[in-house]
């Protein structure tokens, strides 16, 4: 068995806006292994400046796993707790290699074109008039949930656009989620919640920063308006933990980015310790390529979870590679008229 890894750099079709920034590009890294004859492809999708393995040496970490790959999927996953992007491609490079078509990895009715995925339309930031556009645009396409990034415009703006969404559509029209990459300050999230609450909203992701599990907890204890975790999931690693930060915080959903919390088994467990307290949970991708969305999409299909999922990133970049996930009305869908063209070269 021999593996080799790759970089890639993905370019949005246009910059696109968040809480912590303005992106343009995305850096993603690709192992593929080989051995007698097929080869399986992974995608270790870090996010720098979120990702907790956004370090100096993660190339030199790269080039050991693939130097070391004949160790086997579990002594390495052992070894790469602290890179879970990489603990992720090396999974799905394994679980690729294993398949009779290295694209199709969890078989089901999603992958034969017969069910597809509810997902949400994502809303960037941007001026007002940008951002409602955007809404139209995802209404028209046939969108019945919607996640708007909030945070990085005035307050005031982005209630105003919240409202005239809300003034055309009932909550039974379009399911209403805001993120706010933990863009508020712990001592006017209260009451910026009690405004968000009025708009007959599903949801908040992360409305305060990572790491203030105290501020977190109490803020999920007294919220108008269900919190969801994302950033604060970053990071914790063991079993243990994670069923302790759970405990802690005890929110009303979690976000789970298989790139950013160990791959399909990191989300397992996870989604183990949140069932376990009756806390919701839906899965999103973290701007990988096709390649880790799909098998991000195909693991999110066996879950059978009923809410719309993060799944609809697919679309944004340039240089994507040809695949067979499609966008249609409102769900994640599997062409099998459409083939994959991945090309590194």
């Amino acid at each position: 068995m021999t593996a080799n890894y790759y970089k890639y750099i993905l370019d949005f079709k246009q910059a696109s806006g968040t809480s912590r920034g303005v992106l343009k590009q995305k850096e993603t890294w690709f192992i593929v292994v080989e051995a007698e004859n097929n080869q399986g492809v992974g995608e270790c999708g870090v996010f720098r400046g979120l990702s907790i393995d956004d370090t100096p040496d993660y190339e030199s970490v790269l080039k050991w796993t693939c130097s070391n790959i004949h160790l086997g999927l579990d002594i390495l996953l052992g070894k790469l707790t602290e890179y879970p992007s990489i603990q992720f491609g090396v999974e799905m490079a394994f679980k690729s290699l294993e398949a009779e078509n290295k694209f199709e990895l969890f078989p089901s009715e999603f992958i034969k074109g017969n069910k597809g995925i509810a997902i949400n339309g994502l809303i960037w930031m941007g001026s007002e008039a940008f951002m409602k556009q955007q809404i139209k645009d995802k209404i028209e396409a046939g969108f019945k949930c919607i996640k708007m990034k909030i945070g990085a415009i005035d307050f005031q703006t982005e209630i105003k656009l919240l409202k005239s969404i809300r003034k055309e559509f009932s909550s039974k029209d379009i399911e209403l989620r805001v993120d706010a990459n933990g863009a508020f300050h712990p001592s006017e999230a209260l009451e910026k919640l009690k405004v968000l609450s009025e708009l007959d909203l599903h949801s908040i992701e992360q409305p305060i920063k990572q790491g203030q599990t105290e501020a977190m907890s109490q803020l999920c204890k007294d919220t108008p308006l269900p919190i969801a975790l994302d950033e604060e999931l970053i990071g914790v690693f063991s079993e243990e933990e994670k069923r302790s930060l759970l405990k802690t915080i005890n929110p009303q959903y979690i976000i789970l980015k298989p790139s950013l919390i160990g791959g399909f088994r990191g989300s397992d467990q996870w989604i183990k310790a949140a069932e376990n307290q009756n806390i919701g949970w839906w899965i999103t991708s973290a701007l990988e390529s096709n390649i880790g969305l799909n098998a991000i999409a195909q693991y999110t299909y066996m879950k059978n979870s009923e809410l719309p999922q993060g799944l609809g990133t697919g679309g944004l970049f340039t240089n994507n590679f040809e695949s067979p996930l499609q966008v249609n009305h409102g769900h994640l869908k599997y062409s099998k008229t459409i083939n994959w063209n991945f090309n590194l070269k």
